[in-house]
């Protein structure tokens, strides 16, 4: 018999050997790389858009917001400010610095807070390979944002019914940095509010817990015009050191003899107040969030 070679057709990678193929060695799979996880800023904006996202979907959640620190304002104002002396400056001038600076213990946070806890949301992102504590960062943002919102509006409406600035534009932009500063640390109050109420409906009875911290303050009325026994409990709280840093520096240095005292001794107790609020409460809150 015959054998006839045909050359061509023997793969260049492969050699003919005393009756053997020799054949390239074979390609490894193909192995992605382990995607990396989430990091803090990541997981916090993410998580702080969902919850933007979520009240921009709900309008009447922003609604419901505005309207009720609109006719807190109106009430005051020609409720009650007819029967409130504060001496030479006006009461609107007296009152409009006062809700901006305490907005954040009126924005319903614990509420949302309670609901993702009572739906499962939590759960759910506890399980996930992401940082635990950017996921309450997130929350913090996103309310601070929407206080802040809020802030807007009612300072809005504040110029509608006669609220002017008396400290320039340094003193108004000052007076706006404590007010998004005291916002965030009211925000992480109110997460730890949330996290312990268990449901909406609590949580939406235990966020009044804070009314006595506003009223019992120079929030609303000057503390000299309280029960002797009752001045230095308003005097000595972080609200009457908040609001009085923002009424120092919207109404200007006339304000000090009214106030009494200097505007750096308001914003100096103020910053601290609010740093020490927010580290506790973020404290408080990681605790109770690794717990669910």
């Amino acid at each position: 018999m015959i054998t006839i070679d045909h050359p061509a057709t023997v793969p260049a990678t492969a050699t003919a050997t005393a009756g053997e193929m020799t054949m390239p060695p074979a390609r490894a799979p193909f192995v992605a790389a382990p995607a990396r996880a989430p990091g803090v800023a990541g997981t916090a904006a993410t998580y702080a858009g969902r919850t933007i996202k979520q009240f921009l979907r709900t309008p009447q959640l922003l609604v419901v917001s505005s309207l009720t620190s609109i006719m807190f304002l109106l009430i005051f104002r020609y409720v009650f400010g007819g029967a409130i002396d504060t001496g030479e400056v006006a009461y609107v001038d007296f009152l409009i610095p006062a809700l901006a600076g305490v907005s954040g213990l009126f924005s319903g946070g614990a509420v949302g807070v309670a609901e993702d806890v009572d739906s499962g949301l939590f759960d759910r992102l506890r399980s996930l390979p992401i940082p635990r504590p950017a996921v309450l960062l997130g929350r913090a943002i996103a309310d601070t944002a929407l206080i802040t919102w809020g802030t807007a509006i009612s300072v809005a409406v504040g110029f509608a019914v006669g609220f002017r600035i008396h400290g320039g534009l340094i003193g108004a932009l000052g007076a706006l940095g404590l007010c998004v500063l005291f916002a965030a640390a009211f925000a992480w109050m109110q997460i730890f509010l949330g996290l312990i109420s268990g449901t909406a409906q609590a949580a939406q009875g235990i966020s009044f817990s804070v009314f006595p911290l506003i009223f019992v303050s120079s929030a609303y009325v000057p503390v000299e015009s309280m029960p002797g026994w009752m001045q230095p409990v308003a005097e000595h709280q972080p609200v009457t050191a908040m609001v009085g840093a923002v009424r120092a520096l919207v109404l200007g240095g006339d304000s000090e003899a009214m106030l009494g005292h200097s505007t750096s001794w308001f914003v100096v107790r103020s910053v601290a107040w609010a740093i020490g609020i927010a580290v506790l409460f973020a404290t408080l809150a990681a605790r109770r969030f690794s717990k669910l």
